[in-house]
């Protein structure tokens, strides 16, 4: 039987705020980790891993311990054909590849209570199927620009945070949380039970963004602009609003929406009177 690592919570780890990443170092240096061994040592050394590939139907050795340490740092896992990580090096890979991350990759209750202790006021942002990097990299430059303080994302169905997502939020990455969840709704329960208020984007609200108070905790969940927030977490959300528009064109690009609703928070919180 294989001895059972814990990789999460250790003693030694302690939350002291934001982390500065270097992206260079994950671009330069080293882009995955190969082996299997190699990938169990990486999780003890506290590697950030964006996510891993395993070869289809291998077993043996070390894949167990593995598998249970993604599951426990909530780091997704690819089952694909040999012939893929073969493509990706000619190194003796043992059906096991593992992506480097270019970000430290926090946990929501840590930042929640970091946030807090620090006297602020949580103002996160939540993506929900933004795909395009680019984007991404635009709302997290709002995120920081307008004094929120940390980005929630899901393990799947989101645009990598590569080094074009770096490049387009123009450093910005460097100085947020990032919050990767296995579940949005489990996050959208999690920020409920620390009393913040989830704010959701909806072309059909009954409100405007400037008519809704984001003075309280916030969290605000924008969607992919082409299918919006996914109707079961738009139902989890406490408020809904919309952006108004001088024509009847589809819509703003998701992150000049974001950065509207991020600029009307800060407006709320550094001039009350103006709300």
């Amino acid at each position: 039987m294989e001895e059972r690592r814990n990789y999460n919570n250790r003693p030694d780890r302690k939350f002291n705020g934001p982390r500065k990443y270097s992206p260079r170092v994950a671009t330069t240096e080293r882009k995955f980790i190969i082996g299997r061994q190699p990938i169990i040592e990486s999780f003890l050394s506290d590697t950030n891993i964006e996510k891993i590939l395993i070869q289809k139907n291998a077993q043996g050795e070390g894949l167990s311990e593995i598998k249970k340490a993604a599951l426990d740092n909530n780091i997704p896992i690819q089952l694909v054909p040999i012939e893929k990580l073969n493509g990706m090096t000619k190194a003796n890979h043992q059906g096991v590849l593992a992506f480097i991350s270019m970000v430290k990759y926090m946990d929501l209750q840590e930042v929640i209570d970091f946030v807090v202790a620090k006297g602020e006021t949580p103002m996160f942002m939540m993506l929900d199927g933004v795909t395009d990097v680019r984007n991404i990299g635009a709302i997290t430059r709002s995120i920081h620009c307008c004094g929120a303080q940390a980005l929630i994302i899901p393990d799947k169905g989101v645009g990598a945070l590569n080094e074009e997502a770096f490049k387009s939020s123009a450093g910005a990455l460097e100085h947020i949380q990032v919050v990767r969840v296995s579940s949005l709704l489990k996050a959208v329960d999690d920020l409920h039970l620390n009393g913040i208020q989830v704010f959701t984007s909806e072309m059909r609200a009954d409100k405007n963004v400037h008519e809704l108070d984001f003075k309280v905790p916030s969290c605000i969940i924008m969607g992919d602009e082409g299918r919006g927030v996914q109707p079961y977490l738009a139902k989890a959300a406490d408020y809904f609003f919309k952006i108004p528009m001088a024509t009847n064109f589809d819509s703003f690009n998701v992150s000049v929406a974001a950065g509207i609703v991020l600029y009307e928070a800060m407006k709320q919180r550094l001039f009350p009177a103006s709300k």
